[in-house]
Parts: C-alpha cells; sequence; structure tokens
C-alpha cells in the first residue's frame, strides 16, 4: 500500500479520491464512498477503506472537527471552505459505522496495519477521528 503515515490522507488512495472531491458539489461523493465500506459483503478492501477514512476526514472537518491540516489535506479543506456544508446526523451516524467497518475483522485494511510496526499509532488515529466526527446519533 502506497502509505506514508497514518491520518486519513497519508496515503495514495485517499490523495487520489481527493482530486474526484474536487469536482463535487454536495456531499454525494462522500457518501458513496461510505456506502462502499458499509455494504461490503465480502470484507472490506484497503482502497475502499482509505477513501472511508478519507470521506470521515472531510465530513469531521465540515462539522468543525479540526485535525491537522498539511499540504495531503490541503483540497479537502479548500472543499470545506468553500462549500460551507454541514453533515446532518444521519451522514455522521453513517461515518461512525464506516470506522467500525474498517476496525473490523473483516477489513483488510486493518490487517495490514496490524501487521505493520505502527497498529497502535494508526488506530489512534482512527480513534481521533471517530471523535473529531461528533457524537453519533443513537
Amino acid at each position: 500500500m502506497g502509505t506514508w503515515g497514518v491520518s486519513a490522507f497519508d496515503n495514495d488512495d485517499a490523495c487520489d479520491w481527493a482530486y474526484e472531491l474536487e469536482m463535487a458539489a454536495d456531499f454525494g461523493l462522500i457518501e458513496a464512498a461510505l456506502n462502499d465500506v458499509i455494504a461490503a459483503e465480502d470484507g472490506v478492501d484497503p482502497w475502499a477503506a482509505s477513501v472511508a477514512l478519507a470521506a470521515c476526514e472531510v465530513i469531521a472537518r465540515a462539522n468543525g472537527g479540526g485535525g491537522i491540516k498539511d499540504s495531503y489535506t490541503e483540497i479537502a479543506d479548500t472543499w470545506v471552505d468553500k462549500h460551507k456544508l454541514k453533515p446532518t446526523a444521519s451522514l455522521i451516524e453513517r461515518a461512525h459505522r464506516a470506522i467500525t467497518r474498517v476496525l473490523g475483522q473483516d477489513s483488510e485494511l486493518r490487517a495490514a496495519w496490524d501487521e505493520s510496526g505502527s497498529a497502535a499509532e494508526w488506530r489512534a488515529a482512527v480513534e481521533d477521528l471517530r471523535r473529531r466526527l461528533g457524537q453519533s446519533p443513537r
């Protein structure tokens, strides 16, 4: 996997997806990324998981959840600033569900991180992202 760090945009898949985000006018692309992970029947593949985490990062930022800003998050930050959209409670809940799937036993991305020397750091980053999303409505 083309990964250089534990943050949501620290990999090739998320950065490539961000270029698609530039063209989006609403949360549709983000919703699709979440749905790909939530609806996965035969396990969650690493590409879908990476893209879903990037989508969750955009939701967190749009919801005021902040996050580290760097050259890899620049497209997402610009998109959030430009569109000023507020995520719905339903979208935030789906983001929480997607994170649960990414961290689950059937996630190839989780398995790859578990085999790395940075599994604990990656899990901490994903849990921080979950926290920054805001409360999941129950």
